[in-house]
């Protein structure tokens, strides 16, 4: 059960550091479009999102099943 719970919680840190980088990046982009008036996109709580792993770092390697 322990490594449930320190999953969790490690999971947890990465959604806050994702919601962070989402309204940095949402900003941006506001920055952005209102420059060239065009409409943006807001993102709301619960709304699903595409994300890359590309510049995520693991200490631990999920194992290959």
């Amino acid at each position: 059960m322990e490594k449930t719970t320190e999953s969790t919680v490690r999971m947890k840190k990465v959604q806050k550091k994702v919601g962070a980088v989402l309204k940095r990046v949402q900003k941006e982009i506001k920055q952005q479009t209102n420059r060239g008036g065009k409409k943006i996109e807001k993102w709301k709580a619960k709304d699903r999102v595409m994300l890359s792993t590309k510049d995520l770092v693991f200490k631990e390697r999920p194992a290959k099943n």
